[in-house]
């Protein structure tokens, strides 16, 4: 697997989720102040409700466009066992079922299934639960993660 079209794949989805949110917003803008919507009494709320929409859609693609920013500037290393698992690592991992698993750990806000190869990667940040644990671990460490439906043991079985 390539870290570097990994990342090109990131940037290139939250770009087009960046593009849909600003158009989200602007259409929610425009339909707030369109002047067929301009209230007539105290239960016209349309326009109300369209301004409450952009607000949103404006707040939306501005945190998109912070995930964006973070990601472009990720500087992509060479795992370093001394430094363990950091930000750009793309990590392979096995359950005790021999279920394997590849994930590459960026920065947050960009949680998405992504494909190289033919097989899935799943993208996660360090504030999800599996990316609090993966952190300055390294190959063949053991790692317990507690989630809601019990405890699963995985095992680091390679970092790239």
């Amino acid at each position: 697997m390539n870290k570097t079209e990994l990342l090109l794949q990131v940037i290139a989805r939250l770009e087009n989720d960046l593009l849909h949110a600003r158009q989200a917003a602007l259409s929610a803008y425009e339909t707030a102040t369109h002047e067929e919507n301009i209230a007539e009494n105290k239960y016209d709320t349309l326009g109300l409700e369209a301004s409450y929409l952009a607000t949103g859609q404006a707040r939306r693609a501005a945190a998109i466009g912070l995930t964006l920013a973070n990601w472009k500037q990720l500087v992509l290393r060479s795992f370093d066992p001394q430094l363990g698992i950091q930000l750009g690592a793309l990590v392979a991992l096995s359950d005790d079922k021999d279920r394997h698993q590849c994930l590459f750990l960026g920065p947050d806000g960009a949680s998405m299934k992504l494909r190289q190869q033919g097989q899935a990667v799943q993208v996660i940040g360090p504030q999800a639960p599996l990316g609090q644990v993966l952190l300055g671990k390294g190959v063949g460490d053991e790692i317990t993660l507690r989630v809601a439906n019990g405890v699963h043991l995985l095992e680091i079985l390679s970092v790239d």
